[in-house]
This record gives structure tokens, C-alpha cells and sequence, in this order.
């Protein structure tokens, strides 16, 4: 069943219209009908079964019919990465929505080697991921802001996993061993590396866990995908 992320409120019996994207996606390129059903998910209603009840030349309006799944949340955990290139950018975020991260938030870095980000962007990039996926929520985008920043408003009780890739820290499933479950952060640099004074600045931090992703420099989205993927085998809900 075609799976669309909404922002409306989802009930019993709500008649609602889809966006012209999603409209123009329903009758122009999946040949839809009246009649037919989708699945229809907002982040906070859980997932309705949904049938189509008009096929208008600017919307496509649908009926919320029955509640399939109750809404559910998967663990709280950020991907924090310094803005690559776009492509790269692109595929981070993707990935990070298929392996359950709750946030993405983007920093600036001493080393970082792009100006800019489009969150818009990112954000469609993220809810067409969370549409396959099955998820029920779509993951926040959030603006870049700089480094420092972010580590001083970092909020008390959440972990940070500093992926490390110039000193002496442990394998990545090694240090997460005894840890706790979320709330987490997943921290990547940019292509370059942090520089001594980032390194020194996060390794100093009581809340920050170094691991390395092993004896090969990756580039910043394999590593976000790296590490998103051993963080769930270890502490997410990739062990339920």
C-alpha cells in the first residue's frame, strides 16, 4: 500500500486533501482511483488506513477509515554531521531516516568544506525515506549552526557518540559496551577531520563516549551510516 506522510490531524472518518505533489503523485503517476486506499501517517496518530474519495484537476481528497498501527517512537537519537557536499548531504540524510534517527542536525566545523544547506530540501529527501521505510514519523532537519554552539546548549542527559578518527579510541562496539540506552547523539565530522582544538574540545566532554569506526578514513556519509548502524545493534531497537 503507497504510504504518504501528512500534516493534518488523522481520526475516524477525517476528510482531508493532499498537497498537489502528493495528489499529482497519486493520479498521474500511480494511476490511482476513487476507492483505492493508501496509508496515511502524520508522526503523531499512528498509521490510518485511507481510501480515496476524489480525484479533483487540483487535489486528490481521501477519507481516513481505520487506524492500522498506533503511534509508536523509535529511539531518540540525533546524527549530528558537519555539512558535506550536497550529494554526500543528501544521502546522510536519507540513510539516517532508514536506520531510525529521530533528528538530523547539521553543524559547521573548522574544516567544513560546504557553505550551506537546503533544508527543505533534506526535509522532502527525509520524509520520502520515512514513506519506504515504514516509519511513523519523519525526522527533523535542523538549520547549521557551528560547532561550539551546539556543544554549549547540548541538553543535560544525552549521551554523544564522537566518532574519532585521529586518536586512540576504542572500536565503536567496544565503547558502547555498559552504555546506556537513548537518548543519544551520533557525531561525524567533516571530510577532514576535526581539528586538534574540536578533538581536545570533545574528548573533554563528561558526556561525549570517542569510538573509532576502524583502521580505514571514511568519507563523512559512509561513516554516518557506519555508525548509525552499530549504534542500533548496540543500544537501539535493532535488538528488539
Amino acid at each position: 500500500m503507497i504510504r504518504l506522510f501528512i500534516p493534518h490531524d488523522l481520526a475516524a472518518g477525517a476528510d482531508l486533501a493532499l498537497d498537489p505533489g502528493q495528489s499529482r503523485y497519486l493520479a498521474a503517476v500511480m494511476r490511482q482511483t476513487v476507492g483505492d486506499e493508501v496509508a496515511l501517517f502524520n508522526g503523531r496518530d499512528g498509521e490510518w488506513r485511507s481510501a480515496i474519495t476524489v480525484i479533483g484537476k487540483r487535489a486528490v481528497g481521501v477519507k481516513a477509515v481505520s487506524l492500522e498501527r498506533p503511534q509508536e517512537a523509535g529511539p531518540d537519537l540525533d546524527l549530528i554531521v558537519a555539512l558535506v557536499k550536497r550529494g554526500r548531504l543528501e544521502t546522510i540524510v536519507e540513510k539516517a531516516a532508514e536506520l531510525g534517527a529521530r533528528r538530523v542536525r547539521l553543524a559547521t566545523t573548522e574544516r567544513t568544506n560546504a557553505e550551506r544547506a537546503r533544508v527543505e530540501r533534506l526535509t522532502l529527501i527525509a520524509t520520502e525515506a520515512a514513506e519506504q521505510t515504514g516509519r511513523l514519523d519523519v525526522p527533523a532537519i535542523a538549520e547549521p549552526v557551528k560547532l561550539e554552539k551546539l556543544i554549549a546548549d547540548w541538553p543535560e542527559g544525552r549521551r554523544l557518540l564522537f566518532c574519532d578518527e585521529a586518536g586512540d579510541a576504542k572500536p565503536i562496539l567496544n565503547a558502547l559496551a555498559g552504555e546506556p540506552g537513548s537518548p543519544w547523539g551520533v557525531l561525524i565530522g567533516p571530510e577532514g577531520g576535526f581539528s586538534p582544538k574540536e578533538r581536545a574540545m570533545l574528548r573533554a566532554l563528561p558526556y561525549a563516549v570517542a569510538a573509532s569506526l576502524g583502521p580505514r578514513i571514511l568519507r563523512a556519509d559512509t561513516a554516518a551510516i557506519s555508525a548509525l548502524t552499530l549504534w542500533q545493534a548496540a543500544l537501539g531497537d535493532w535488538r528488539s
